[in-house]
Protein backbone atom coordinates (compact mmCIF):
# COMPACT_ATOMS: atom_id res chain seq x y z
CA UNK A 1 0.00 0.00 0.00
CA UNK A 2 1.00 3.23 -0.60
CA UNK A 3 2.05 6.44 1.35
CA UNK A 4 -1.45 8.13 2.71
CA UNK A 5 -2.23 11.28 0.87
CA UNK A 6 -1.91 13.97 3.80
CA UNK A 7 -5.11 16.81 3.25
CA UNK A 8 -4.07 19.94 1.83
CA UNK A 9 -3.54 22.44 4.94
CA UNK A 10 -4.94 25.54 2.82
CA UNK A 11 -8.12 23.69 2.13
CA UNK A 12 -8.45 23.10 5.71
CA UNK A 13 -8.27 26.22 6.02
CA UNK A 14 -10.91 27.07 3.61
CA UNK A 15 -13.33 25.05 5.11
CA UNK A 16 -12.77 26.00 8.43
CA UNK A 17 -13.50 29.68 7.59
CA UNK A 18 -16.78 28.59 5.18
CA UNK A 19 -18.67 26.79 7.85
CA UNK A 20 -17.41 29.88 10.30
CA UNK A 21 -19.47 32.04 7.77
CA UNK A 22 -22.13 29.59 7.65
CA UNK A 23 -22.80 28.99 11.02
CA UNK A 24 -22.34 31.58 12.94
CA UNK A 25 -20.23 29.41 15.40
CA UNK A 26 -17.52 30.93 16.96
CA UNK A 27 -14.40 30.69 15.27
CA UNK A 28 -12.13 29.38 17.93
CA UNK A 29 -14.27 26.22 18.46
CA UNK A 30 -14.47 25.27 14.64
CA UNK A 31 -11.14 25.59 14.79
CA UNK A 32 -10.31 23.60 17.81
CA UNK A 33 -12.39 20.91 16.34
CA UNK A 34 -10.59 21.15 13.01
CA UNK A 35 -7.10 20.33 14.92
CA UNK A 36 -8.61 17.83 16.69
CA UNK A 37 -9.96 16.10 13.52
CA UNK A 38 -6.41 16.56 12.02
CA UNK A 39 -4.19 15.78 15.28
CA UNK A 40 -1.78 13.99 13.20
CA UNK A 41 -0.43 16.70 11.22
CA UNK A 42 2.71 18.11 12.26
CA UNK A 43 2.61 20.79 14.14
CA UNK A 44 4.10 23.88 11.63
CA UNK A 45 1.14 22.81 9.43
CA UNK A 46 -1.04 22.86 12.11
CA UNK A 47 0.25 26.40 12.98
CA UNK A 48 -0.54 27.55 9.49
CA UNK A 49 -3.93 26.34 9.41
CA UNK A 50 -4.29 28.41 12.99
CA UNK A 51 -2.07 31.34 11.67
CA UNK A 52 -4.51 31.75 8.14
CA UNK A 53 -7.97 31.22 10.05
CA UNK A 54 -7.58 33.51 12.86
CA UNK A 55 -5.62 36.20 10.33
CA UNK A 56 -8.51 35.98 7.61
CA UNK A 57 -11.10 36.43 10.39
CA UNK A 58 -9.20 38.72 12.27
CA UNK A 59 -8.67 41.04 9.07
CA UNK A 60 -11.42 41.03 7.74
CA UNK A 61 -12.55 44.14 6.86
CA UNK A 62 -8.76 45.69 5.86
CA UNK A 63 -8.34 42.13 3.19
CA UNK A 64 -11.68 43.16 1.52
CA UNK A 65 -10.45 46.86 1.52
CA UNK A 66 -7.44 45.37 0.05
CA UNK A 67 -9.38 43.30 -2.50
CA UNK A 68 -11.18 45.47 -3.44
CA UNK A 69 -8.29 48.10 -4.64
CA UNK A 70 -7.01 45.82 -7.11
CA UNK A 71 -10.91 43.87 -8.40
CA UNK A 72 -13.38 45.30 -10.81
CA UNK A 73 -15.33 42.40 -9.55
CA UNK A 74 -16.01 43.91 -5.76
CA UNK A 75 -16.13 41.50 -2.41
CA UNK A 76 -19.56 41.92 -1.93
CA UNK A 77 -20.37 40.56 -5.71
CA UNK A 78 -18.24 37.59 -5.19
CA UNK A 79 -19.37 34.15 -4.82
CA UNK A 80 -18.18 33.19 -0.80
CA UNK A 81 -15.75 30.44 -1.55
CA UNK A 82 -13.80 32.55 -4.55
CA UNK A 83 -14.15 35.56 -1.81
CA UNK A 84 -12.32 33.17 1.02
CA UNK A 85 -10.24 32.16 -1.09
CA UNK A 86 -8.74 35.79 -2.35
CA UNK A 87 -9.19 36.66 1.81
CA UNK A 88 -6.69 33.57 2.45
CA UNK A 89 -4.43 34.77 -0.28
CA UNK A 90 -4.35 38.23 0.14
CA UNK A 91 -3.47 37.14 4.45
CA UNK A 92 -0.53 35.40 2.87
CA UNK A 93 0.55 38.35 0.50
CA UNK A 94 0.30 41.09 3.38
CA UNK A 95 1.34 39.37 6.83
CA UNK A 96 3.21 36.24 6.11
CA UNK A 97 6.63 37.18 4.84
CA UNK A 98 7.60 33.72 4.84
CA UNK A 99 5.69 32.46 2.36
CA UNK A 100 6.57 32.76 -0.96
CA UNK A 101 4.32 35.01 -2.92
CA UNK A 102 4.55 32.51 -5.93
CA UNK A 103 2.50 29.57 -3.26
CA UNK A 104 0.60 32.26 -2.15
CA UNK A 105 -1.16 32.47 -5.62
CA UNK A 106 -0.56 29.35 -7.07
CA UNK A 107 -2.40 27.37 -4.32
CA UNK A 108 -5.12 29.70 -3.86
CA UNK A 109 -5.66 29.04 -7.86
CA UNK A 110 -5.59 25.23 -7.72
CA UNK A 111 -8.30 25.30 -4.55
CA UNK A 112 -10.22 27.17 -7.11
CA UNK A 113 -9.80 24.51 -9.83
CA UNK A 114 -10.51 21.67 -7.24
CA UNK A 115 -13.01 23.21 -5.80
CA UNK A 116 -15.54 23.40 -9.49
CA UNK A 117 -14.71 26.79 -10.14
CA UNK A 118 -11.82 26.69 -13.14
CA UNK A 119 -13.67 29.44 -14.66
CA UNK A 120 -12.90 31.84 -12.03
CA UNK A 121 -9.10 30.44 -11.21
CA UNK A 122 -8.01 32.88 -14.15
CA UNK A 123 -9.66 35.57 -12.06
CA UNK A 124 -8.36 34.06 -8.52
CA UNK A 125 -4.91 34.50 -10.29
CA UNK A 126 -5.22 37.81 -11.59
CA UNK A 127 -6.22 39.48 -8.36
CA UNK A 128 -3.53 38.07 -6.39
CA UNK A 129 -0.92 39.21 -8.91
CA UNK A 130 -1.95 42.51 -8.94
CA UNK A 131 -2.52 42.78 -5.30
CA UNK A 132 1.00 41.43 -4.83
CA UNK A 133 2.53 44.06 -7.21
CA UNK A 134 0.54 47.14 -5.46
CA UNK A 135 0.36 46.27 -1.74
CA UNK A 136 2.80 48.68 -0.51
CA UNK A 137 0.82 51.34 -2.51
CA UNK A 138 -2.70 51.01 -1.22
CA UNK A 139 -4.37 53.65 0.42
CA UNK A 140 -6.22 53.82 3.53
CA UNK A 141 -8.80 56.80 4.28
CA UNK A 142 -6.94 59.82 5.55
CA UNK A 143 -6.97 59.60 9.30
CA UNK A 144 -7.60 63.42 10.18
CA UNK A 145 -10.63 63.79 7.27
CA UNK A 146 -11.43 60.27 7.81
CA UNK A 147 -10.90 59.42 11.19
CA UNK A 148 -13.93 56.86 11.83
CA UNK A 149 -13.38 55.04 8.47
CA UNK A 150 -9.79 55.08 8.94
CA UNK A 151 -9.93 53.04 12.18
CA UNK A 152 -12.25 50.96 10.70
CA UNK A 153 -10.49 49.94 7.80
CA UNK A 154 -6.68 49.55 9.69
CA UNK A 155 -8.03 48.09 12.17
CA UNK A 156 -10.64 45.57 11.09
CA UNK A 157 -13.75 46.79 12.84
CA UNK A 158 -17.24 47.42 11.29
CA UNK A 159 -17.73 51.27 11.30
CA UNK A 160 -21.11 51.76 13.21
CA UNK A 161 -18.63 49.69 16.44
CA UNK A 162 -15.72 52.48 15.67
CA UNK A 163 -18.29 55.20 16.84
CA UNK A 164 -19.73 52.97 20.07
CA UNK A 165 -16.28 52.38 21.00
CA UNK A 166 -15.43 55.70 21.03
CA UNK A 167 -17.97 56.79 22.68
CA UNK A 168 -17.31 54.70 25.73
CA UNK A 169 -14.07 55.98 25.99
CA UNK A 170 -14.07 58.84 28.63
CA UNK A 171 -13.07 61.88 26.97
CA UNK A 172 -9.29 62.53 28.46
CA UNK A 173 -8.28 58.99 26.96
CA UNK A 174 -10.26 59.69 23.51
CA UNK A 175 -6.50 61.02 21.84
CA UNK A 176 -5.19 57.63 22.36
CA UNK A 177 -7.96 55.16 20.91
CA UNK A 178 -6.11 54.03 18.77
CA UNK A 179 -4.08 51.72 20.66
CA UNK A 180 -7.49 50.52 21.82
CA UNK A 181 -8.00 49.63 18.26
CA UNK A 182 -4.57 47.92 17.69
CA UNK A 183 -4.88 45.76 20.80
CA UNK A 184 -8.20 44.30 20.22
CA UNK A 185 -6.75 43.78 16.25
CA UNK A 186 -4.14 41.57 18.03
CA UNK A 187 -3.97 38.15 19.59
CA UNK A 188 -4.33 38.19 23.48
CA UNK A 189 -1.75 36.69 25.37
CA UNK A 190 -3.13 33.51 27.85
CA UNK A 191 -3.34 34.19 31.12
CA UNK A 192 -3.53 32.55 34.58
CA UNK A 193 -4.29 32.43 37.52
CA UNK A 194 -1.89 31.01 40.39
CA UNK A 195 -3.60 29.34 43.68
CA UNK A 196 -3.11 31.84 46.15
CA UNK A 197 -3.27 28.54 48.15
CA UNK A 198 0.29 27.47 46.97
CA UNK A 199 3.23 27.98 49.23
CA UNK A 200 6.11 30.30 47.55
CA UNK A 201 7.99 26.73 47.36
CA UNK A 202 4.92 25.27 45.57
CA UNK A 203 5.00 27.97 43.32
CA UNK A 204 8.91 27.77 42.22
CA UNK A 205 8.35 24.37 41.70
CA UNK A 206 5.48 24.86 39.26
CA UNK A 207 7.14 27.90 37.40
CA UNK A 208 10.40 25.72 36.88
CA UNK A 209 8.09 22.66 36.00
CA UNK A 210 6.35 25.45 33.14
CA UNK A 211 10.21 26.20 31.69
CA UNK A 212 10.55 22.72 30.99
CA UNK A 213 8.20 22.22 29.30
CA UNK A 214 9.44 25.35 27.38
CA UNK A 215 6.67 27.49 28.37
CA UNK A 216 7.56 31.26 29.10
CA UNK A 217 5.99 33.19 32.06
CA UNK A 218 5.63 37.16 32.88
CA UNK A 219 3.82 38.21 36.00
CA UNK A 220 1.17 40.53 35.77
CA UNK A 221 1.88 44.38 36.69
CA UNK A 222 -1.25 44.50 38.23
CA UNK A 223 -1.50 41.03 40.97
CA UNK A 224 0.90 39.09 41.60
CA UNK A 225 -0.38 35.77 41.23
CA UNK A 226 -1.06 36.10 37.92
CA UNK A 227 0.82 35.41 35.14
CA UNK A 228 1.04 35.47 31.21
CA UNK A 229 2.36 32.28 29.29
CA UNK A 230 3.50 31.77 26.22
CA UNK A 231 4.44 28.56 23.65
CA UNK A 232 1.51 26.88 25.18
CA UNK A 233 0.47 24.15 22.98
CA UNK A 234 -2.16 21.98 25.18
CA UNK A 235 -3.70 23.64 28.27
CA UNK A 236 -4.89 20.12 29.83
CA UNK A 237 -1.49 18.43 29.98
CA UNK A 238 0.19 21.57 31.19
CA UNK A 239 2.40 21.20 35.08
CA UNK A 240 -0.35 22.39 37.23
CA UNK A 241 -3.62 22.29 35.37
CA UNK A 242 -4.79 18.65 36.12
CA UNK A 243 -3.82 19.41 40.13
CA UNK A 244 -5.80 22.76 40.43
CA UNK A 245 -2.98 25.06 40.49
CA UNK A 246 -3.77 27.57 37.53
CA UNK A 247 -6.71 28.52 35.80
CA UNK A 248 -6.99 30.43 32.68
CA UNK A 249 -8.63 33.91 33.36
CA UNK A 250 -8.42 37.27 32.27
CA UNK A 251 -6.51 39.68 34.72
CA UNK A 252 -9.05 42.31 34.83
CA UNK A 253 -11.56 39.09 35.56
CA UNK A 254 -9.82 38.10 38.51
CA UNK A 255 -9.29 42.07 39.77
CA UNK A 256 -13.22 41.80 40.15
CA UNK A 257 -12.87 39.33 42.95
CA UNK A 258 -10.01 41.40 44.15
CA UNK A 259 -11.87 44.35 44.39
CA UNK A 260 -15.17 42.76 46.06
CA UNK A 261 -13.59 42.61 49.39
CA UNK A 262 -14.41 38.79 50.25
CA UNK A 263 -13.47 38.49 53.84
CA UNK A 264 -13.47 35.18 56.18
CA UNK A 265 -17.17 34.01 56.85
CA UNK A 266 -18.80 35.82 53.93
CA UNK A 267 -21.36 33.95 51.76
CA UNK A 268 -20.58 35.03 47.99
CA UNK A 269 -23.21 34.61 45.18
CA UNK A 270 -22.49 33.85 41.75
CA UNK A 271 -25.33 34.51 39.63
CA UNK A 272 -23.91 34.09 36.14
CA UNK A 273 -20.78 31.89 36.96
CA UNK A 274 -19.70 29.81 33.94
CA UNK A 275 -17.44 28.89 33.16
CA UNK A 276 -16.36 29.36 37.24
CA UNK A 277 -13.46 31.47 37.44
CA UNK A 278 -14.81 34.02 39.67
CA UNK A 279 -16.37 31.56 42.19
CA UNK A 280 -13.68 29.60 42.15
CA UNK A 281 -11.63 32.61 42.84
CA UNK A 282 -13.65 33.64 45.52
CA UNK A 283 -14.15 30.67 47.27
CA UNK A 284 -9.88 30.58 47.39
CA UNK A 285 -10.30 34.04 49.01
CA UNK A 286 -11.86 32.40 52.02
CA UNK A 287 -9.86 30.71 54.68
CA UNK A 288 -8.84 26.93 53.84
CA UNK A 289 -8.71 23.96 55.97
CA UNK A 290 -5.49 21.51 56.66
CA UNK A 291 -6.09 19.75 53.63
CA UNK A 292 -6.31 22.70 51.70
CA UNK A 293 -10.31 22.98 51.35
CA UNK A 294 -12.57 25.76 51.87
CA UNK A 295 -13.89 25.15 55.16
CA UNK A 296 -17.69 25.89 55.04
CA UNK A 297 -20.21 27.73 56.16
CA UNK A 298 -18.05 28.97 59.70
CA UNK A 299 -14.89 30.23 57.24
CA UNK A 300 -17.72 31.37 54.40
CA UNK A 301 -18.73 29.52 51.46
CA UNK A 302 -19.75 30.63 47.73
CA UNK A 303 -22.61 29.55 46.16
CA UNK A 304 -22.56 29.68 41.76
CA UNK A 305 -25.32 29.47 39.67
CA UNK A 306 -25.98 29.56 35.86
CA UNK A 307 -29.20 28.90 33.36
CA UNK A 308 -28.63 25.36 31.54
CA UNK A 309 -27.14 22.75 33.10
CA UNK A 310 -24.77 22.22 30.53
CA UNK A 311 -23.01 25.54 31.78
CA UNK A 312 -23.24 24.03 35.60
CA UNK A 313 -21.66 21.20 34.76
CA UNK A 314 -18.90 23.01 33.25
CA UNK A 315 -18.41 25.03 37.12
CA UNK A 316 -18.81 21.52 38.81
CA UNK A 317 -15.73 20.26 36.37
CA UNK A 318 -13.92 22.74 37.55
CA UNK A 319 -14.32 22.66 41.31
CA UNK A 320 -13.41 19.18 40.98
CA UNK A 321 -9.88 19.82 39.16
CA UNK A 322 -9.39 22.50 41.39
CA UNK A 323 -10.22 20.29 45.11
CA UNK A 324 -12.49 23.48 45.97
CA UNK A 325 -14.94 22.13 49.34
CA UNK A 326 -16.56 26.06 49.98
CA UNK A 327 -18.38 26.05 46.52
CA UNK A 328 -21.91 24.75 45.00
CA UNK A 329 -22.99 24.88 41.65
CA UNK A 330 -27.00 24.44 40.64
CA UNK A 331 -29.27 25.96 38.01
CA UNK A 332 -31.60 28.68 38.59
CA UNK A 333 -32.23 31.08 36.45
CA UNK A 334 -30.88 35.05 37.44
CA UNK A 335 -34.11 36.94 36.22
CA UNK A 336 -35.95 34.71 39.16
CA UNK A 337 -35.85 35.69 42.69
CA UNK A 338 -34.94 32.82 44.73
CA UNK A 339 -36.42 34.22 47.68
CA UNK A 340 -34.32 31.99 50.42
CA UNK A 341 -31.47 33.63 49.27
CA UNK A 342 -33.18 37.56 49.94
CA UNK A 343 -30.77 39.57 52.38
CA UNK A 344 -28.38 36.69 52.82
CA UNK A 345 -25.09 37.63 50.63
CA UNK A 346 -22.58 39.74 51.88
CA UNK A 347 -21.02 39.63 48.38
CA UNK A 348 -22.71 38.92 45.16
CA UNK A 349 -20.81 38.79 42.02
CA UNK A 350 -23.09 40.14 38.82
CA UNK A 351 -20.95 39.47 36.31
CA UNK A 352 -23.52 39.39 33.31
CA UNK A 353 -24.32 38.82 29.82
CA UNK A 354 -22.79 41.60 27.92
CA UNK A 355 -22.24 41.99 24.38
CA UNK A 356 -18.56 41.28 24.96
CA UNK A 357 -16.61 44.09 22.57
CA UNK A 358 -13.72 43.78 25.78
CA UNK A 359 -12.60 40.27 24.51
CA UNK A 360 -12.49 40.88 20.85
CA UNK A 361 -8.91 40.07 20.82
CA UNK A 362 -10.27 36.47 22.14
CA UNK A 363 -12.57 35.99 19.74
CA UNK A 364 -12.22 38.09 16.45
CA UNK A 365 -15.95 36.83 15.41
CA UNK A 366 -17.59 38.89 17.42
CA UNK A 367 -17.24 42.19 16.01
CA UNK A 368 -19.22 40.73 13.19
CA UNK A 369 -21.66 39.25 14.99
CA UNK A 370 -22.93 41.69 17.47
CA UNK A 371 -25.67 44.63 16.60
CA UNK A 372 -26.48 47.69 17.76
CA UNK A 373 -30.25 46.25 18.44
CA UNK A 374 -28.15 43.33 20.60
CA UNK A 375 -26.59 45.89 22.53
CA UNK A 376 -29.53 47.14 23.48
CA UNK A 377 -31.12 44.18 24.51
CA UNK A 378 -28.47 43.21 26.78
CA UNK A 379 -28.91 46.25 28.46
CA UNK A 380 -31.97 45.97 29.36
CA UNK A 381 -31.76 42.47 30.48
CA UNK A 382 -28.45 43.63 32.86
CA UNK A 383 -31.34 45.60 34.63
CA UNK A 384 -33.60 42.80 34.54
CA UNK A 385 -30.97 40.69 36.56
CA UNK A 386 -29.90 43.66 38.86
CA UNK A 387 -33.49 43.85 39.77
CA UNK A 388 -33.38 40.72 40.93
CA UNK A 389 -29.91 39.95 42.57
CA UNK A 390 -29.63 43.30 44.19
CA UNK A 391 -32.32 41.59 46.55
CA UNK A 392 -29.71 38.99 47.59
CA UNK A 393 -27.44 41.75 49.05
CA UNK A 394 -27.43 42.17 53.00
CA UNK A 395 -27.55 45.46 54.44
CA UNK A 396 -23.89 46.54 54.15
CA UNK A 397 -22.85 44.05 51.63
CA UNK A 398 -21.26 44.53 48.48
CA UNK A 399 -22.72 44.47 44.76
CA UNK A 400 -20.15 43.81 42.03
CA UNK A 401 -20.94 44.97 38.76
CA UNK A 402 -19.04 44.07 35.52
CA UNK A 403 -19.56 43.47 31.94
CA UNK A 404 -16.43 42.62 29.58
CA UNK A 405 -17.52 44.64 27.00
CA UNK A 406 -16.68 48.62 26.37
CA UNK A 407 -20.35 50.23 25.45
CA UNK A 408 -21.31 53.45 27.89
CA UNK A 409 -25.22 51.60 27.29
CA UNK A 410 -23.77 48.30 29.32
CA UNK A 411 -21.51 50.33 30.97
CA UNK A 412 -21.84 53.81 32.82
CA UNK A 413 -25.61 54.22 32.06
CA UNK A 414 -26.24 50.77 33.95
CA UNK A 415 -24.12 52.19 36.79
CA UNK A 416 -26.29 54.91 36.76
CA UNK A 417 -29.18 53.41 37.09
CA UNK A 418 -28.49 51.51 39.56
CA UNK A 419 -27.75 54.42 41.42
CA UNK A 420 -30.78 55.91 40.67
CA UNK A 421 -33.39 53.19 41.38
CA UNK A 422 -31.71 50.57 43.59
CA UNK A 423 -30.62 51.60 47.17
CA UNK A 424 -27.01 51.05 47.01
CA UNK A 425 -24.31 53.53 46.56
CA UNK A 426 -20.81 53.48 44.87
CA UNK A 427 -17.51 52.89 46.36
CA UNK A 428 -15.34 52.20 43.59
CA UNK A 429 -15.78 52.13 39.70
CA UNK A 430 -12.81 50.44 37.04
CA UNK A 431 -12.94 50.84 33.78
CA UNK A 432 -9.83 48.83 31.85
CA UNK A 433 -9.29 49.63 28.13
CA UNK A 434 -7.03 46.87 26.21
CA UNK A 435 -4.10 48.72 24.50
CA UNK A 436 -4.08 51.18 27.58
CA UNK A 437 -3.93 49.21 30.32
CA UNK A 438 -2.20 44.94 30.35
CA UNK A 439 -5.58 43.28 30.56
CA UNK A 440 -8.72 43.12 28.26
CA UNK A 441 -11.54 45.32 28.00
CA UNK A 442 -13.39 45.28 31.52
CA UNK A 443 -15.79 47.72 33.33
CA UNK A 444 -16.48 46.69 37.39
CA UNK A 445 -18.32 48.87 40.04
CA UNK A 446 -18.12 47.95 43.56
CA UNK A 447 -21.56 49.18 45.19
CA UNK A 448 -22.50 48.94 49.31
CA UNK A 449 -26.13 48.78 50.09
CA UNK A 450 -27.18 51.13 52.14
CA UNK A 451 -27.90 50.50 55.98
Amino acid sequence: MGKQKQPDQREIALDILLLTEESGTFSNRIIDAALDKYAYLPEQQKGLIRRLCDGCIRERIYLDHCIDHVSKTKTNRMKKLILVLLRMGAYQLLRMQEIPPSAAVNEAVKLAKKRGFSSLSGFVNGVLRSLDREKDRIPLPDPEKEREAYLSVRYSMPLWLVTEIEEGVPKGQRKESEKIFAALLEKRPLSARFSERMTSLEKERLLTALAREGVSTRQSEKLAYAYYLENVRGIKDLPGFREGQLYFQDVGSMLVVEKAGIKSGDLVLDVCAAPGGKALHAAEKLPADEKGNGSGPKGGSVMAFDLTQEKVLRIRENIHRCGAGNITANVWDATVLNEELTGKADVVLADLPCSGLGVIGRKPDIKYHISPEQIAELSFLQRDILKVVSQYVKKGGILMYSTCTLTRTENEENRDWILENLPFSMEEEIRLLPGLNETDGFYMVRMRRKA
